[in-house]
C-alpha cells in the first residue's frame, strides 16, 4: 500500500471517529470535522516535525499547531488519538462530565497536543502568530501552522492579527482557512460576504495559496510547497476548498451538520459510508 493510501485509510478512520463520538453525546460538530479530516491526516501523519508523541506545552524544536475554530474538536481529538498521544479509548469519553476531551479544547485537563483553549473565534491566528514570533526570537526554525474556519474571517481580531503577522515578517507561520462557505446560519456568502478572500490577505502581505481539501494528493503538495515558502519574509495562507460532512453524502452541500448529533439510524448509514480501517474504539 503506497503512503498516501495508507493517509487516505487513515482520514476515513478519523470520520468514523467522529460521527461515533458525536452520537454518543448527541452533542459536537460533524460537518466541519468530517471535512478537515484529510488536513489533519495531512498535518499530523506526514508533514508537521513532531518530537514524537512527547508532548510539552513549549513545544520548543517541533512544529506547533493551533485550532481556531475550536467546535470542529472531534476531528483534533480523533487524530490525536491515532496518532498516539493518548489511548484510542479515551474518545468514549467525549464531551462527558470530567471528560478531558471537552466539547471546545481546553488546558486545564492536561490534554496532550492541545497548547490554548479555542473556540471563541478569532483568537487563534494571533496565538499563532505569537508562537511563531517567539520561534524566530530563540532561533528555533521550525513552523507553526493555525487552521480557521472562513465564516470566523468575519472577526475583527483575524485582520488584526493578519497585519501584525506581516508587518513583523513572521515567515514561520502558515495559515490555513477551511474554505467551505458554510457557518452555522447559512452559506457565508448570504451571512457576510468575505469577497475576494485571496486578494484580501495577499493585500495585507501574505503569500496565498489554494487547494482543494478534500484531495490527500493536493493537500499534501500544497504544504509542501506552503513549507519552501516559509522563510521569504511573509507569512503563508493556505485557503482551502472543502465540504462540510466530507464522506457522509447525506451531511454534504449543507451547513445543517454545522452542529447537530446524527441519530441511530443516521449513524448507521454513515458507518456504512465510511469504511473501517484502523479498527474502532
Amino acid at each position: 500500500m503506497s503512503e498516501t493510501a495508507q493517509l487516505k485509510r487513515t482520514a476515513v478512520q478519523i470520520r468514523r471517529d467522529i460521527v461515533r463520538m458525536v452520537h454518543a453525546v448527541q452533542s459536537g460538530h460533524p460537518g466541519g470535522s468530517l471535512g478537515c479530516a484529510d488536513i489533519f491526516t495531512a498535518l499530523y501523519f506526514e508533514h508537521m516535525d513532531l518530537k514524537g508523541t512527547s508532548f510539552n506545552l513549549n513545544g520548543e524544536g517541533e512544529d506547533l499547531f493551533f485550532l481556531s475554530n475550536g467546535h470542529i474538536s472531534p476531528v483534533w481529538y480523533a487524530t490525536l488519538a491515532r496518532k498516539g498521544f493518548f489511548e484510542v479509548s479515551e474518545l468514549n469519553t467525549f464531551r462527558k462530565i470530567n471528560s478531558r476531551l471537552q466539547g471546545h479544547p481546553a488546558t486545564e485537563e492536561g490534554l496532550e497536543g492541545i497548547r490554548i483553549a479555542s473556540g471563541s473565534l478569532g483568537q487563534g491566528l494571533s496565538a499563532a502568530s505569537g508562537a511563531a514570533l517567539t520561534k524566530k526570537l530563540n532561533n528555533d526554525d521550525k513552523l507553526v501552522y493555525v487552521l480557521m474556519g472562513d465564516g470566523e474571517q468575519q472577526e475583527g481580531q483575524i485582520w488584526e492579527a493578519a497585519m501584525f503577522a506581516a508587518h513583523h515578517k513572521i515567515d514561520n507561520l502558515i495559515g490555513i482557512i477551511d474554505w467551505n462557505n458554510r457557518q452555522i446560519d447559512g452559506d457565508v456568502e448570504d451571512i457576510m460576504s468575505l469577497n475576494d478572500l485571496r486578494a484580501k490577505y495577499e493585500s495585507f502581505g501574505w503569500d496565498v495559496l489554494e487547494m482543494n481539501g478534500n484531495d490527500m494528493v493536493e493537500v499534501l503538495k500544497v504544504l509542501k510547497k506552503a513549507k519552501a515558502a516559509a522563510g521569504h519574509q511573509k507569512p503563508i495562507m493556505i485557503l482551502a476548498k472543502t465540504e462540510m460532512g466530507q464522506g457522509v453524502d447525506f451531511m454534504m452541500r449543507s451547513h445543517a451538520w454545522h452542529g447537530i448529533a446524527p441519530s441511530d439510524d443516521q449513524l448507521e448509514q454513515a458507518l456504512l459510508q465510511l469504511e473501517e480501517t484502523l479498527g474502532d474504539y
